[in-house]
């Protein structure tokens, strides 16, 4: 059996990536290396950094959300070289955040590093935040609420 190409690796991931939303963490979990240098920069804050950690931010991430529904990727550029490859996208998605009685609606920019491992295409680094539309020159300096 071949390994699947990056453009399949993407397509799994576009999968997996809305189960966050619905609360399961398990699918984008099979992506990810187990290698000590993974990284995972979520809306929520901080950065994880090993499989441990990555693993526990996923499952607090999951833990967030309920009744997601993708509504689409915007793929903005991606690039392969021979064992890494990039893809930065802004995903839109719908969701109950943290117990809200309604769905809101999200766009996240994000960015994602995969590395081939034993000819299979890894995810090593996941940066997402809500700075998908431009802004402010104050928004720089004022403190998170």
């Amino acid at each position: 059996m071949l390994a699947p190409s990056f453009q399949e690796e993407v397509d799994r991931y576009h999968q997996a990536v809305p189960e966050i939303t619905r609360g399961n963490p398990a699918p984008i979990k099979e992506l990810y290396s187990r290698l000590d240098d993974v990284t995972l920069a979520n809306p929520f804050g901080g950065i994880a950094r090993g499989w441990a950690q990555v693993e526990a931010r996923l499952d607090q991430a999951a833990r967030q959300f309920r009744d997601g529904e993708m509504l689409g990727f915007d793929t903005v550029t991606s690039y392969t070289a021979r064992d890494t490859a990039y893809l930065v996208e802004t995903e839109h998605f719908r969701a109950r955040l943290d117990g809200a009685a309604t769905t809101e609606e999200f766009a996240l920019r994000v960015s994602s590093i995969f590395r081939r491992e034993e000819g299979y295409w890894k995810l090593v680094h996941r940066h997402a935040d809500p700075a998908a539309r431009p802004q402010s020159r104050r928004s720089l300096t004022q403190p998170p609420a």
